[in-house]
């Protein structure tokens, strides 16, 4: 019995101390949810670093509904920059945009004609202020042809910008039976009849923060907090923004420096939305997915509630900062050997400064490496001259010590991350004279050094 209770001691001694020394993923978890977001799904960050500052459950692709238009104002805001559509053409509907247009109010839509013309404008921002899904199919027409070939569009962009975790099955963000028109099922080939576009919360961030890099101009139609479509005609419609952060009368969740981005519903996928927000030359990004109030119940404005909790984290805990000045050199790390050259070495420094994101207090917890390209040394690690002055010889890498770091949204290789590494001046090659000496020179230097060897072995 004695023995029994002794093995059973040193167990849960050993099970104890793996628990403190490898935490598993439950433990990890619970670090994610000191703000308490109630969604399945979320995470923020800063972006112009792309810096994480908060996740949970990043990579599990979840329905996205409505969040997938970010991928349609992409492919068409890059046709318009190609010159393949203006804003001014006009385009009129096919039977299945139209049809579409007409499930109002039961689908998110302004109500549009048969043989009628719109500019792109128009269903632009139709599409990025109201989340028409009609008028979001007309664009998808306009610049592929068809839906299925956009479809097709639309997963290839993903996978070129870096997205993982996807599956684009129509242009809307709808669930396919959606797009039966008298009960005929008009969803893209190549697709369920009931399937729906999903993304990861981090590769929902990552499209995101594309638009908001390549296509900034989006904030200035996704921040309208309300336009009345066709105004002045017998075919008015007001679209509010589905955005009740831009909204100031929406106290419980009115923000302050929110400006975009995309909401998203339907009932596989919950109450979505993708948020950014700035402040003080700061802007965030956050996503959160299928959200729920306290009492766990899905509610339209629970989606908000739970941005304005990670947004507030953010601006109240982190700023960017500039931790390491431009031509920085690391003391110790900061000569390079060279052969060949008129000097045999060379300084390196940082080509810029080094900005991260730093949470209060945490500004010292920051330490510098200096990470030289191998491929650019000979056997002996040095450079051969000639070296120009400014050449690339390598990266700074910057790591926190202490307290939780969820890395960048790219991975490492994202820009911000590191910093380029450049020679500070440059080393001429030695001219043939100067090497041939140098040769003869090393030759009696090892000569003499294999003799005094010989002769000390002598006595």
């Amino acid at each position: 019995m004695k023995r029994s209770f002794k093995q059973l001691f040193v167990g849960l001694l050993v099970l104890t101390l793996m628990v403190s020394i490898f935490p598993g993923k439950s433990a990890q978890a619970e670090e994610n949810d000191f703000l308490n977001i109630n969604a399945k799904a979320a995470i923020l960050i800063e972006f112009s670093t792309g810096k994480i500052i908060y996740q949970k459950n990043v990579d599990e692709a979840l329905p996205v509904a409505s969040m997938t238009k970010m991928m349609t104002e992409y492919l068409l805001l890059e046709a318009i920059e190609d010159g393949k559509l203006d804003w001014s053409k006009e385009v009129i509907l096919s039977d299945y945009a139209q049809a579409i247009s007409q499930k109002y109010p039961e689908l998110s839509n302004v109500p549009m004609r048969k043989q009628e013309p719109y500019t792109i404008k128009e269903l632009y921002e139709a599409m990025a202020i109201y989340s028409a899904n009609g008028a979001t199919i007309a664009l998808a027409e306009a610049i592929a042809g068809s839906e299925t070939k956009f479809v097709e569009m639309m997963n290839a962009k993903a996978e070129k910008i870096g997205l993982e975790n996807y599956n684009f099955v129509n242009s809307t963000g709808l669930n396919n039976e959606d797009l039966a028109v008298g009960g005929v099922p008009m969803h893209p080939e190549g697709t369920d009849a009931n399937e729906e576009t999903t993304l990861s919360a981090k590769d929902t961030a990552r499209l995101a923060h594309r638009l908001l890099t390549d296509y900034p101009e989006i904030l200035d139609t996704a921040s309208i907090p309300f336009k009345v479509f066709r105004e002045g005609t017998p075919d008015a419609i007001d679209m509010p923004n589905w955005n009740k952060m831009l909204f100031t009368e929406e106290l419980k969740v009115q923000f302050e420096g929110i400006d975009g981005l995309k909401t998203g519903s339907t009932d596989a996928a919950g109450f979505n939305f993708t948020g950014t927000a700035e402040r003080d030359g700061m802007r965030v990004i956050s996503v959160v997915m299928n959200t729920t109030n306290d009492e766990g119940v899905s509610t339209e404005i629970s989606r908000f509630i739970e941005t304005k909790k990670l947004m507030t984290h953010a601006f109240g805990s982190y700023s960017v900062e500039e931790l390491f000045p431009g031509e920085y050199q690391m003391e110790g790390e900061s000569i390079l050997p060279v052969t060949k050259g008129k000097e045999d070495s060379v300084e390196i420094q940082t080509k810029e400064p080094f900005k991260t994101l730093v949470k209060d207090g945490n500004k010292d917890n920051f330490k510098p490496q200096f990470e030289i390209n191998e491929k650019l040394l000979n056997e002996e690690g040095e450079l051969t001259a000639p070296v120009k002055e400014g050449d690339s010889v390598g990266v700074m890498t910057v790591t926190q010590e202490g307290g939780q770091d969820y890395g960048y949204l790219f991975g490492n290789e994202q820009e911000g991350a590191t910093v380029e590494l450049v020679t500070k001046e440059g080393v001429e090659k030695a001219n043939w004279f100067v090497l041939s000496m140098r040769a003869v020179g090393g030759f009696f230097s090892d000569l003499w050094s294999t003799v005094a060897g010989a002769i000390k072995g002598l006595f």
